[in-house]
């Protein structure tokens, strides 16, 4: 099997290598074991730092195996992880952000879920592990609930977290999905779901904890609302879909 990691980032230069180290490491030794091969691929969305100079390449450390995509202007983080997405040749595509946030072993633990079990999605959720949402402060944790409990009745989410930045599909899945998808900020993981959903996909949430924590540039409570609103348009949108 071979495995797609795609990596959205815009102006990451204080991260973007050691990511990709600790990404590298991970795959090697998980690979060798399994037999199985990867890439990982970095999409830039327009960075205005150092980001896509920093990105490592040639064969040390097997950064070979290191591919990138840009894009010349900042487009979101739904466009930039289609384009990589588009970019993939993995039969298995997942996606997470550049600073690891639920670290790297959550990776062969998702890989070995699709490959034993008879689903086609594994879908990262903090709300079904016990410390999902250790890292946050209480007021985070509180709008957090407040927020999906909103989502699942306002816009019919089924799902436990929307919002989780680890996700992992098979590759025919990923490709067909993401070439139809339209939105291109932080709604596009609803978006995603519903289109799988509309495929008849069985998806699998799988507990996560957040481990690498940063300051989250979100205000909870309009850009929540914003969210939201732009969900319900994206459901209305996906629904008349043939």
């Amino acid at each position: 099997m071979k495995i797609s990691i795609c990596i959205p980032m815009y102006n990451e230069e204080k991260i973007v290598v050691s990511c990709a180290k600790a990404i590298t490491e991970e795959m090697e030794s998980y690979c060798e074991k399994a037999g199985d091969e990867y890439e990982i691929i970095f999409s830039d969305d327009g960075s205005t730092d150092a980001s896509v100079a920093l990105l490592p390449s040639g064969d040390n450390l097997h950064f070979g195996r290191i591919k990138s995509c840009l894009s010349d202007h900042n487009t979101g983080k739904g466009g930039a992880v289609r384009r990589a997405v588009a970019a993939s040749s993995g039969d298995a595509v997942l996606y997470t952000d550049c600073d690891l946030a639920y670290g790297t072993a959550v990776i062969p633990e998702a890989v070995d879920l699709l490959k034993n079990e008879n689903i086609d999605a594994v879908a990262g959720s903090r709300a079904i592990h016990p410390d999902g949402y250790a890292a946050y402060g209480i007021f985070r944790r509180i709008a957090s609930k407040v927020y999906m409990t909103a989502l699942k009745l306002i816009a019919g989410f089924s799902m436990t977290d929307s919002q989780c930045g680890f996700k992992l599909f098979s590759g025919e899945l990923a490709r067909r999905i993401f070439s139809v998808a339209e939105c291109d900020g932080w709604a596009f993981d609803f978006e995603i779901f519903l289109l799988a959903e509309k495929e008849k996909a069985v998806i699998r949430e799988m507990p996560v904890k957040i481990i690498n924590h940063r300051e989250s540039h979100i205000h909870m409570i309009s850009d929540s609302i914003n969210m939201i609103c732009e969900f319900i348009k994206i459901k209305r949108r996906i629904k008349k879909r043939r």
